[in-house]
């Protein structure tokens, strides 16, 4: 079987071209900006040992396996991270919460951060790819996830003061900024099915989806420095009800921002100024 073949078969499996031929290259350990050389070697034969593989990885993603599990890694705000089903796949929306962090935090000397329910460590990384000067912290419950934290900070060289706990347990504040994307699905949501392959725990809060955003609300006020805001991504139909959550706790300056498809999909607030 050539390339061109294999490329055919996963076609026939009803895979997107582009993620075929990504899949591809990285069983012949070649980056994925190389679809140029596919083409032109499309003639190549397929060792049949590749070949075997090749075709479980087309069926597993045929099956909604996330593309960047079957190829390890996922990229985030110009960071390659390593991902695995231990963390959710970060999201191009999320970055809408990093910019908006990175635009709070611009005029603050050495701000501290934490990064609450950080996964693969995606946003806790950002903020201090692009703030050295920044104190980060990140939590998360799961101690899969910090493991797959632990080595995206070790492989980008970055340094997070990583911490198993819920949300803002044992926290030491005050933060500047306090940061999340939380599970924000409801228990009953028929997307579901689409995300099974993910970590449930990073997806479900609850009846409504906002168990786990009304849970960091209450908690964050406490240990935010005057004028420290709290940013949170939530779902694409619960910005009012964020705002009004965030209202309630006594935070000011309430906000949403939109994602690329024009959806509201982070609210923030701050704690007011002293004097």
């Amino acid at each position: 079987m050539t390339l061109h073949q294999a490329l055919q078969q996963a076609a026939a499996q009803g895979l997107a071209r582009l993620d075929a031929q990504l899949l591809l290259l990285h069983l012949l350990g070649r980056p994925g900006t190389d679809r140029g050389w596919l083409i032109a070697h499309d003639d190549t034969m397929l060792a049949p040992p590749l070949r075997e593989t090749f075709s479980a990885l087309c069926r597993r993603r045929a099956d909604g396996e996330p593309l960047a599990y079957l190829l390890g890694e996922k990229e985030f705000f110009g960071l390659r991270l390593q991902v695995d089903p231990r963390v959710l796949v970060p999201r191009p929306d999320t970055e809408t919460l990093v910019e908006w962090a990175l635009e709070l935090l611009q005029h603050r000397l050495a701000p501290r951060v934490i990064d609450l329910g950080t996964g693969s460590g995606a946003i806790a990384l950002a903020i201090r790819q692009a703030r050295a000067d920044a104190v980060v912290e990140a939590v998360d419950r799961s101690a899969g996830a910090l493991e797959v934290a632990a080595a995206n900070a070790h492989a980008l060289g970055l340094a997070v003061d990583l911490r198993q706990a819920s949300w803002l347990e044992g926290a030491q504040g005050p933060y500047e900024l306090i940061v999340s994307n939380p599970p924000y699905v409801a228990a009953g949501d028929p997307h579901l099915a689409d995300l099974r392959h993910e970590p449930v725990s990073a997806l479900v809060a609850g009846a409504d989806g906002l168990d786990d955003l009304r849970a960091i609300v209450q908690a964050a006020p406490a240990l935010l420095a005057p004028g420290g805001w709290l940013l949170l991504e939530h779902g694409w139909h619960q910005a009012q009800a964020v705002r009004g959550l965030l209202t309630a706790a006594g935070l000011v300056d309430t906000a949403s921002r939109r994602d690329l498809a024009g959806i509201e999909r982070c609210s923030g607030a701050c704690r007011l100024e002293l004097g």
